[in-house]
């Protein structure tokens, strides 16, 4: 007896999983979850470009892990600007949050956005809306995780005038493990830019160490454009 209701409760629990994960696939937009990529792959992941900037002396020190029963990417840099871009085609009217998780293992030391000589962050990502000309007239909005700077802080890069940081996440508490993360692009989009957004064209991840030369490090998981 004990047995057959281990085992019901078992079938009830899959069931309700399966029925979760096919929700999600009818109102998610899954950019990227990297089951298509073998693991222990290094370098700039299938599906996705390089994205170099000026001085940034990409090292692409990125690999395909699985992380507590996830597949992920690792993402270190030390002393090197990295980023990696993939094109993409989302309806904020139908799917307009970003969902992500990232583990960050560590910032780089002394950073501060703020300032042009230590603009580094450990890794982060990047919403984006090309327009021409690219260096001049595109929008980036980049979610980070700080060290130091309150969630919330709304910064304006202070290197590249296209590129528009939001703090989501502050402090040491949290680091080295998995955590979740949500963000209404559409509305920060008319938060920063004060009109409605078009539909976004690209997501990039980025680690940035190269003004501090100190190493950091993190992981992406699952990233998606999800209803609300």
């Amino acid at each position: 007896m004990v047995g057959r209701r281990a085992f019901l409760l078992s079938a009830c629990a899959w069931i309700l999983a399966a029925s979760r994960r096919r929700a999600w696939a009818q109102t998610a937009d899954v950019v990227e979850d990297w089951s298509g990529i073998p693991l222990g792959a290094r370098g700039i992941p299938l599906g996705w470009q390089k994205y170099e900037t000026f001085g940034g002396h990409p090292a692409y020190d990125f690999t395909i892990v699985s992380d507590e029963g996830r597949r992920a990417l690792d993402m270190r840099a030390a002393g090197d600007h990295s980023t990696i871009v993939r094109e993409v085609l989302v309806d904020l009217d139908v799917t307009p949050v970003l969902a992500w998780q990232w583990k960050v293992m560590s910032f780089p030391r002394g950073a501060d956005l703020r300032a042009r000589e230590t603009s580094d962050a450990t890794a982060h990502i990047f919403v984006g809306w090309p327009r021409f000309p690219a260096m001049l007239r595109s929008r980036l909005i980049g979610y980070v995780w700080d060290p130091f700077l309150p969630a919330g802080t709304i910064l304006r890069s202070a290197k590249t005038s296209t590129v528009t940081f939001v703090i989501v996440r502050s402090g040491d508490a949290g680091l080295g493990q998995w955590t979740g993360e949500t963000r209404d692009v559409a509305a920060d989009y008319r938060m920063i830019y004060g009109e409605e957004p078009s539909r976004p064209q690209a997501i990039a991840l980025s680690i940035d160490t190269n003004d501090t030369r100190s190493p950091a490090e993190a992981l992406f998981g699952p990233i998606a454009f999800i209803a609300h």
